[in-house]
């Protein structure tokens, strides 16, 4: 369990993914630029055998912006798009606002 100080330090926020692209190498990963309001970022996803690239881009979802960057493939990934699963990963469900809302807008 985490405290809920603790998951306040999560910063969860909107952003629309602008562009996808395949990274050379890799099965499972998209690369992922985002618009999270005041500024784009990179974000490397495990999402490749689950959408397409049209299901993605100009969506939105949410994304945590708070996280250490991590390399991925050589890649720099700067957020992180939440999804649901089931236990097996067989279904991924990526979260996203009920109805368009600005890009930056924070979960609270």
């Amino acid at each position: 369990m985490i405290s809920v100080d603790k998951f306040r330090d999560i910063e969860m926020r909107v952003g629309t993914v602008e562009k996808v692209e395949e990274i050379s190498g890799s099965k499972n990963l998209y690369k992922l630029t985002v618009n999270i309001g005041d500024e784009k970022r990179q974000v490397i996803s495990g999402i490749k055998k689950y959408y397409k690239p049209e299901d993605l881009e100009g969506k939105q979802f949410v994304f945590v912006t708070n996280l250490e960057h991590a390399t991925l493939m050589g890649q720099k990934s700067e957020a992180m798009i939440l999804a649901a699963t089931d236990e097996n990963k067989d279904k991924v469900i990526l979260i996203k606002p009920e109805k368009y809302t600005d890009n930056g807008m924070k979960l609270t």
